[in-house]
């Protein structure tokens, strides 16, 4: 079968259109996780969220829908846990995390369907996603990609500092509870691409990917829908194609192929870290600038406005900082150039 006959299959077509939506909505939440170092937070939500698609499956509801209502509200109540700050807060996380797993598989049990129809939420299935569920996830991935995006700047002040962003004015309560909904809906929207054991990775991997190679949170988020898009088409295409030979699952294929992306940029990100901290400044003290030191012109390098180092006022002049020293070029009594080191 060629690529062509393959995406020309309509199963093939509603999932790439699933893999998509999904693959910029889950970075555009995580990356707010990430920020407030809830990284797991995602992997919690997709515990509780068994109970949901079980109640759907007992009921005759949509799994999706009955699954949002359950992990909206775990989300809601995970919040008021962390905002009330117990000192036995994370014992009852975990006992919300482990008992929405237990109390899905039970009910999936009792409701009389088979262990196989819940795995695939479990981990995901998006080749046998139907016409309703892609309706359903480009409606609630379109809402948290516009919400992510669009209130950006109040996010991020609420994640970055949440004193800061009270004093702003800004209402830090409503904001945490709202990016814990988003995280809620992201995980329902997400549990039949990748799976509800698996939808914090596509939540939180794409974002430590970004991390890697930008400085800004913009460019971080940006970038971590891009790589969360490119790894959930990715993940499909190849292990569509693998599929010929051996069964390989969507779901984990799309999470190692994020992982991969991961293990690529991290020298890369390394490196550039390396090159900040010889480019940073030296702390500016207090006192009358410090003197230099005279030393040879020792390299073929101009410093000067255009050179890509550093600039630094230091007194009358300005230094450049290069190969982890501050310089400046002076001309002695006799004309002769030469640097001054400090």
């Amino acid at each position: 079968m060629t690529p062509a006959d393959l995406f020309g299959l309509p199963f093939m077509q509603r999932a790439l259109i699933a893999a998509v939506f999904t693959g910029l909505a889950a970075p555009a939440v995580g990356t707010y996780l990430v920020q407030r170092r809830l990284a797991l937070m995602g992997d919690g939500l997709g515990h509780v969220a068994v109970t949901g698609v079980a109640l759907g499956l007992l009921t005759g509801a949509s799994p999706t829908w009955t699954a949002v209502v359950v992990a909206v509200l775990g989300a809601t109540l995970i919040e008021i846990i962390r905002e009330r700050g117990h000192a036995n807060g994370d014992v009852a996380l975990a006992l919300l995390f482990y008992g929405g797993l237990a109390g899905g598989v039970l009910l999936t049990g009792i409701s009389g369907e088979s262990a196989t129809h819940l795995q695939e939420y479990l981990f995901g299935s998006i080749t046998t996603i139907g016409i309703s569920d892609v309706v359903v996830t480009m409606v609630l991935a379109a809402v948290v990609i516009t919400v992510g995006v669009g209130l950006s700047p109040q996010l991020f002040a609420v994640a970055q500092d949440q004193e800061f962003a009270k004093v702003s004015g800004l209402n830090v309560r409503a904001y945490n509870l709202l990016v814990a909904v988003l995280a809620a809906v992201s995980v329902t929207v997400a549990m039949r691409t990748v799976g509800l054991l698996l939808v914090s990775a596509l939540m939180v991997v794409p974002v430590a990917t970004s991390q890697q190679v930008s400085r800004s949170f913009r460019t971080t988020l940006l970038g971590a829908m891009a790589l969360g898009t490119f790894a959930s088409l990715g993940g499909l295409v190849i292990s569509a194609f693998a599929s010929f030979k051996a069964t390989v699952a969507p779901g984990p294929t799309i999470v190692l192929l994020a992982l991969a992306c991961f293990a690529v940029t991290w020298p890369i990100g390394s490196l550039l870290r390396h090159r900040r901290r010889l480019a940073a400044p030296f702390p500016v003290e207090a006192e009358a600038p410090a003197e230099h030191e005279t030393c040879e012109m020792t390299h073929d390098h101009e410093h000067g406005p255009h050179c890509g180092h550093l600039a630094v006022e230091h007194g009358d002049h300005v230094d450049y900082v290069h190969d982890g020293h501050r310089h400046a070029v002076h001309v002695d009594q006799t004309g002769a150039p030469h640097y001054d080191e400090h």
